[in-house]
């Protein structure tokens, strides 16, 4: 059988995207002084780093960038790269952000470093969410929702000028 993709986002529609996620960013983080996004490994950190430069030619205030790495045998072991203490998030806002949210095991496990410190606010960034939760996580920013089959896959290409998003 022929391996079918149907384009669902094309570059200029995530770029859109991105440009009203860090709208929405900036505005529930009017009164911060810093930022700090923090994108799960691979396509997510990529995300991430679109919406830290969108996010840079509207906020007048840093925005710190990190990477989450999990270990996907073993989720309760992450990095944060560069290393970082996790105290430096004490009373800070972190934005936590991801590609596609499958089942949310990923997202759910990429909160906990941030739950150990008193962080002041913690908000979840999608790029598409599948609506396959089977774990209590919930984005509080998605660039597209989709009602998709269990057979069905999402695959999210980030490089830059060629950025698809793609139904197989």
């Amino acid at each position: 059988m022929a391996h079918q993709s149907t384009l669902l986002l094309n570059s200029r529609q995530i770029n859109q995207r991105v440009k009203r996620i860090a709208y929405q960013i900036y505005e529930d983080n009017l009164n911060e002084t810093e930022l700090t996004i923090a994108g799960i490994a691979n396509s997510g950190y990529i995300f991430a780093q679109l919406l830290k430069n969108a996010l840079e030619q509207i906020c007048p205030f840093p925005i710190q960038l990190i990477e989450i790495r999990l270990n996907k045998e073993n989720p309760i072991q992450f990095e944060l790269t560069p290393s970082i203490k996790l105290e430096t998030f004490t009373n800070k806002v972190v934005i936590v952000v991801d590609d596609v949210l499958h089942s949310g095991k990923t997202l759910m496990y990429s909160l906990r470093p941030f739950l150990e410190v008193n962080t002041k606010k913690i908000r979840t960034v999608l790029l598409v969410d599948r609506d396959h939760k089977r774990y209590p996580v919930e984005a509080n920013f998605v660039g597209i929702t989709l009602s998709t089959s269990l057979q069905e896959h999402i695959r999210v290409e980030l490089e830059s000028g060629k950025e698809t998003v793609y139904l197989e």
